[in-house]
């Protein structure tokens, strides 16, 4: 793997730095409340609270759930949760990169921390789109100017070309957080050199990835066997002729999942 630039790689003091991180949590369905605040304590008692402690201006961009689905939230209470789990004030305002959060921006001293909205509200966010076609959004476009480094801290984002991923990285200095570099040296070392025998564990909704996934290690002599539960376990049962039910059936084909059937 190529040198991976970290904040171990830049002077952030005095600096505003945009950190994406993933505060995607489960939300109960009628409340509205954060139920597991399991990722935003990862974050926050490391790449945001080395950024803060070393003197940076902290911008939190963040996404909750997907527009229409009932986890789709702002980023209030987020911010609130990260403020007792760090023992300081943090920051929160309802805008994205509008009037308003640009002014927060400019307001930051150094070591605070600020949690823009949800950014999943600005509907070019999840358009695919490279890193150049993303910089010339208005998102980028008004944010970028008032920041002096990028760190990309979404590992479990990381594969999605979304503007607030892979926007700042054509226009800022980017680096790696703490939670992306531990992620993406584990991986190397699977990768890279496994220890034998190895076995992957696949599951979870997303099936297509898994797949993607399982071709590779197979095809690369990195795994020798493959355990698959979840979704991913149900296509493989429904490919080799398995009759699940038809409760089953219909989630599989809610997730779009069936499609990876072969006919």
């Amino acid at each position: 793997m190529p040198r991976l630039l970290t904040l171990d790689d830049v002077d952030v003091k005095g600096k505003t730095v945009l950190v994406r991180v993933d505060f995607n949590s489960p939300i109960d369905p009628e409340t509205k409340r954060v139920l597991d605040d399991t990722r935003i304590k990862a974050h926050g008692t490391t790449t945001i609270k080395e950024l803060a402690e070393k003197g940076a201006k902290v911008v939190v961009l963040a996404h909750q759930g997907r527009p229409g689905e009932p986890d789709f939230t702002p980023l209030k209470e987020h911010a609130e949760i990260l403020g007792r789990i760090l023992g300081k004030s943090v920051k929160y305002v309802d805008d994205v990169f509008g009037e308003k959060a640009q002014n927060a921006i400019k307001q930051l001293q150094n070591g605070e921390i600020l949690v823009l909205e949800n950014v999943r509200t600005f509907p070019g966010e999840r358009k695919k789109a490279s890193p150049e076609e993303h910089a010339k959004t208005e998102f980028i476009q008004k944010l970028a100017p008032l920041a002096d480094l990028f760190v990309n801290d979404a590992f479990a984002a990381a594969h999605r070309a979304h503007a607030s991923i892979v926007g700042f990285t054509a226009v800022l200095p980017s680096v790696a957080g703490r939670i992306m570099e531990r992620e993406l040296k584990a991986l190397s070392r699977v990768l890279e050199n496994p220890e034998k025998p190895c076995v992957f564990i696949l599951g979870g909704a997303k099936a297509d990835d898994s797949l993607d996934i399982s071709r590779y290690v197979l095809g690369n002599n990195v795994a020798d066997h493959i355990l698959t539960g979840g979704v991913v376990g149900h296509v493989f049962l429904v490919a080799k002729g398995y009759d699940l039910g038809k409760p089953n059936m219909e989630f599989l084909e809610k997730k779009e999942a069936m499609s990876l059937v072969p006919g």
